[in-house]
């Protein structure tokens, strides 16, 4: 009796994941930026019909596509479809170019427009719906981009964006002549070009150019990014709100990431 619950309790699993995988139709996919070639993972609804909206998610400093995977099966559900990268040179990991020498905030934004130019051209995307999500410094990024092609960007969400690292590094390096030609953090070297062009960035100045609604998402225990920096973000942005997860800090747990999930969820079914 035992062996035969055992056996239906297996084919159940079985089934289920194989439901599951049906729902999504998950493949890789390169996107050129110039000469950079960049690595990423693209999910479709298996079953969709006509045109779709998209969401692109940017992930962090040292980060990959890897973590935006959760939000393939949510998100799919929605009729979306999702694309997660690695940037080149923004990951030692990086599949795209792990030499992160070459890291640029400069350059993710590129890629960023760029990802966005390519989907835009592809007949079954919903050109008025497509989404920025960026985690960290992949917020930084996605808010600059959507600042840089305010029409193109239907809506943008943010989690625990690191607007302050231009400030940050400045403080550091006050001057470009104080850049050494190499920096490490958390023992990911870095070249010289990353911060000097952190001398001419301004986040808070470019943001306000995008009009349309924005979500940010942050734990009020992040001790990596300011919480005063999102609530300053919220209030430059026309059409914006901040989520606070209580008890969370940079990078969230399985039960946080759940409730940004949801919110993201409900961010996109308005």
């Amino acid at each position: 009796m035992k062996r035969t619950l055992l056996a239906f309790a297996t084919i159940a699993i079985l089934m289920l994941s194989q439901s599951v995988k049906a729902q999504m139709d998950v493949k890789t996919l390169w996107i050129d930026n110039g000469d950079r070639r960049i690595f990423g993972k693209l999910c479709k609804p298996a079953k969709a019909d006509g045109k779709q909206p998209i969401v692109i998610v940017s992930h962090g400093f040292n980060g990959t596509h890897h973590f935006a995977q959760d939000y393939f099966k949510p998100l799919s559900d929605l009729g979306y479809q999702v694309y997660c990268f690695d940037f080149p040179c923004g990951s030692i990991h990086s599949q795209s170019d792990n030499n992160t020498m070459n890291m640029s905030i400069e350059d993710e934004v590129s890629d960023v427009q760029a990802i966005v130019k390519y989907f835009s051209k592809q007949k079954d995307i919903d050109r008025k719906h497509i989404v920025l999500i960026g985690e960290s410094q992949g917020g930084l990024v996605s808010a600059l981009a959507s600042a840089r092609m305010p029409k193109a960007i239907s809506q943008t969400i943010l989690i625990y964006p690191a607007f302050c690292i231009p400030d940050n590094w400045n403080s550091r390096y006050p001057r470009i002549e104080d850049i050494p030609d190499t920096t490490r953090l958390w023992n990911v070297p870095m070249g010289r070009r990353f911060f000097t062009e952190l001398h001419g960035l301004k986040p808070f100045d470019e943001i306000k150019r995008y009009k349309r609604p924005v979500l940010i998402i942050q734990g009020d225990k992040d001790r990596i990014v300011s919480m005063d920096d999102s609530r300053k973000a919220v209030e430059i942005y026309k059409d914006a709100r901040l989520h606070v997860i209580p008890g969370a800090g940079h990078g969230f747990k399985p039960k946080e990431r759940e409730n940004a999930v949801e919110q993201i969820i409900s961010f996109l079914k308005k």
